[in-house]
């Protein structure tokens, strides 16, 4: 059993059934990370985390449900972080500066929750699929950036189409991109960063009304 798992465990169990659930699930995230898919078990995830299994039974319903709920939580983690960049914009009016902000705040998603990431976008759980109303609340965050297009699209600032074709290819760039960095292939963050940047801004150059507009990127 992990000392730490076992007391992060203990403490969230005190300040309610939420933080207890997320306790739970981050440690069924770092096992899925550390030891892989076999890992799941309730047996394995109870030892780690110092609980019984009745609790993981409770809190999830069995394997499925747990899976489920990892894939839920990343999603939720992910939409709290994108919602929390785009109310820091300086100019909440551009919509280029908040697909900018929601851009660089996906990625720090991905490098912060990275076992989560793995669930939601890698297939880490083999043969496991989310339910209907888990992909539909996950596709919610791909909606932020679809509305942040979409007022680009009002303003003159990008070209006439689809907003949501739009959303989905600048989010094919940035997945593209972080998935390398996650595999290894960028080991230096200030390189990874920089090929981020690139890729991310050069996408939503193709989209832009004036093609020398394209927003610069911050870290």
């Amino acid at each position: 059993m992990s000392d730490d798992a076992a007391s992060a465990f203990t403490q969230a169990r005190h300040q309610g059934l939420a933080s207890m659930r997320r306790a739970l699930l981050d440690t069924a995230s770092r096992l899925l990370a550390e030891e892989g898919p076999g890992a799941l078990t309730m047996r394995r995830i109870a030892a780690a985390a110092g609980c019984s299994t009745t609790v993981l039974y409770t809190a999830f319903g069995g394997k499925d449900g747990l899976a489920n709920a990892l894939y839920r939580e990343g999603f939720e983690r992910l939409e709290r972080r994108l919602t929390e960049a785009a109310s820091r914009v300086e100019r909440p009016d551009d919509p280029l500066a908040v697909a900018t902000a929601l851009a660089i705040a996906y990625r720090t998603s991905a490098l912060e929750d990275r076992n989560y990431y793995g669930v939601m976008h890698l297939r880490a759980i083999p043969g496991f699929v989310p339910s209907a109303e888990s992909v539909a609340f996950g596709n919610t965050t791909l909606g932020l950036l679809a509305d942040a297009v979409r007022d680009g699209i009002a303003a003159g600032l990008l070209v006439p189409t689809d907003p949501e074709a739009v959303a989905e290819v600048l989010w094919a760039a940035a997945h593209g991109v972080v998935s390398l960095e996650l595999a290894g292939h960028f080991p230096d963050p200030e390189i990874a960063l920089d090929r981020y940047r690139t890729l991310t801004r050069a996408a939503l150059g193709a989209f832009l009304a004036d093609q020398g507009a394209v927003e610069p990127s911050s870290s």
